[in-house]
């Protein structure tokens, strides 16, 4: 591609400024105190200096450096620091400080960083969180510059080395907690167990895109649980309990792998919707990507289910639809199976489950009471 038109086509995407005041990082935000404005000021420090640090080997490298940091600061709700922190609250009660522990909490952040800059790549995304995705951004950048080269494949190498950039200061962030060295190492354990099960539930997601045809709701809700109900929810939530010094058989840790697995299942549900119905200017991502490329979530393998024959063979994968009347008809007819409301009625079911985990568990008070809100605002949500 000419880099003229790289250049034309990234202006043509429409970009939304990134808007920290999101409805539900302000809910978030108000479940956990002082931990959202910690997190980003701890991120903040340390990337700064991670930047600063990589600048001095040369100029063109603290400029790469400079797009994963705001890859990194360019807004989100915070939800995985959010869960794992009341997951240590949980545990430790509402006298434990805070600042020993900040680091360990915003290190999720900038796993989460990696993960995302990486689907974006894989989903050929072009906006994230109303702005250009890591690799479309850069492309641009080279072709403006006048590089030589390929430039949607320059910028798709350098967002993989960002991502990659991002998991190694995850690392280092990480060992910035001060715990005890065994309970750091009991930490890593369940962080370790997050990264594996995340990156085996993205492969099963890119797999599942080639075979999607023969894919069921059984293995969408697979992909679901190991790619986002796995390190969104649970495992930030064992995560915090480490942190906390409790192991992992404790009856508490019970409690929150059966209150994770159902708000996380929930959350990537609403996701599935949000990705065909939401609003781009409140998502911050095009309507109707998932129809477009064809990826057999719960909601499209549903869908398929519920479908009368005809209905059936309008929905077989046929390539990408043509342009957004296409993908606006495909959208209507998924809602037609009744895929839609059998979705939310999903989502309010793990919701109760998760709620029904919490009664009775041996978890701080204002904890149980933060976590009982914070299902219903990670799942009722319009970004």
């Amino acid at each position: 591609m000419a880099n003229d038109a790289v250049a034309d086509d990234v202006l043509r995407v429409p970009v939304q400024p990134a808007r920290r005041s999101e409805p539900a990082r302000t809910v978030l935000a108000d479940h956990t105190g002082d931990l959202v404005d910690a997190v980003d000021d701890t991120l903040a420090a340390f990337l700064t200096a991670e930047v600063d640090s990589l600048t001095e080997i040369d100029p063109a490298i603290g400029d790469f450096a400079a797009t994963a940091r705001d890859a990194v600061l360019a807004g989100g709700k915070r939800i995985r620091p959010t869960f794992a922190y009341w997951g240590w609250r949980g545990l430790v009660g509402d006298a434990a400080p805070l600042p020993p522990v900040v680091p360990a909490f915003a290190a999720l952040e900038l796993l989460h960083t990696f993960a995302l800059v990486h689907d974006d790549v894989m989903d050929a995304s072009t906006t994230r969180r109303g702005r250009l995705t890591t690799h479309v951004a850069v492309a641009a950048q080279h072709a403006a510059a006048g590089r030589r080269g390929d430039p949607g494949r320059f910028g798709e190498s350098v967002a993989v080395l960002v991502g990659d950039l991002c998991m190694v200061w995850a690392d280092r962030l990480l060992a910035h907690a001060v715990v005890p060295p065994h309970r750091l190492l009991e930490v890593r354990r369940c962080y370790d167990q997050m990264r594996v099960e995340t990156i085996a539930g993205q492969y099963l997601d890119v797999f599942g895109e080639s075979e999607a045809a023969g894919w069921s709701v059984d293995r969408a809700l697979r992909v679901v649980r190991y790619k986002t109900a796995s390190y969104t929810v649970q495992r930030p939530l064992h995560f915090g309990a480490a942190l906390a010094g409790v192991t992992a058989d404790a009856p508490q840790v019970a409690a929150y792998t059966r209150y994770g697995l159902a708000v996380g299942e929930a959350f990537q549900l609403c996701d599935d919707l949000l990705s065909v119905y939401g609003d781009p200017v409140t998502t911050g991502k095009p309507a109707g990507d998932d129809l477009r490329t064809g990826k057999p979530t719960v909601l499209m393998m549903l869908a398929r289910q519920l479908a009368t024959p005809a209905q059936r063979r309008a929905l077989e994968p046929a390539g990408a639809p043509a342009g957004q009347r296409e993908v606006a008809r495909l959208a209507e007819l998924v809602e037609l199976t009744g895929a839609v409301a059998r979705v939310r009625r999903m989502i309010s079911d793990r919701v109760a489950e998760a709620l029904a985990a919490l009664d009775g568990a041996a978890i701080d008070v204002g904890a149980r009471r933060a976590l009982a809100r914070l299902a219903v605002a990670a799942t009722d949500r319009r970004a």
